[in-house]
C-alpha cells in the first residue's frame, strides 16, 4: 500500500504517512495500490487498474490463493465472495445452496476463475495478490 499523497510504501497498519504526515487514503496525486503517479481527478489508475474513487484506507490486497481455496472447497457458502467484500453475492450463493442446491457449483466454479485469474478483482477494485 502506498501514500496518495507522497508514494512512500506505508505499513498496512498505518494511520499516517511517516513521511508527509498525511492520514493513509488522503491524498489524489499517487495510486494506492502500486504507487504510481496519477491525475487527481483520475477514476482508475492506467498502471494497474485499480478504481480510485474506492481505495482508501481499507485498500489492503485480498489473496488470490485463499479466494480461491474459499471458492473451490466453501462456494456454497459464499465464503470466498465475503472474503472479496460482495456480500450481496454470497448471501445469493447461501440461499441457492440451501434452496437449491446449485450454489457450491456456482462457489466451485467462481474459486476456478479466481484461482485461472479470470476474477482479479475485490469489490473495492483493488487487484488480488499472487
Amino acid at each position: 500500500m502506498f501514500c496518495r499523497n507522497c508514494a512512500s510504501e506505508l505499513d498496512p497498519s498505518a494511520a499516517v504517512c511517516i513521511k508527509c504526515g498525511v492520514k493513509v487514503g488522503e491524498g489524489v496525486h499517487y495510486c494506492p495500490n502500486c504507487g504510481s503517479e496519477t491525475l487527481p481527478n483520475a477514476a482508475v489508475c492506467t498502471k494497474c487498474g485499480v478504481d480510485l474513487s474506492k481505495a482508501g484506507p481499507a485498500g489492503e490486497q485480498k489473496s488470490k490463493l485463499v479466494a480461491g481455496l474459499l471458492g473451490v472447497f466453501l462456494g456454497g457458502l459464499g465464503i470466498h465472495n465475503f472474503y472479496l467484500g460482495n456480500t450481496g453475492r454470497g448471501v445469493a450463493q447461501i440461499a441457492l445452496s440451501f434452496c437449491f442446491g446449485i450454489g457450491a457449483i456456482w462457489g466451485f466454479i467462481e474459486g476456478i476463475m479466481i484461482l485461472t485469474g479470470h476474477i482479479n478483482k475485490d469489490a473495492k477494485g483493488i487487484p488480488l495478490k499472487e
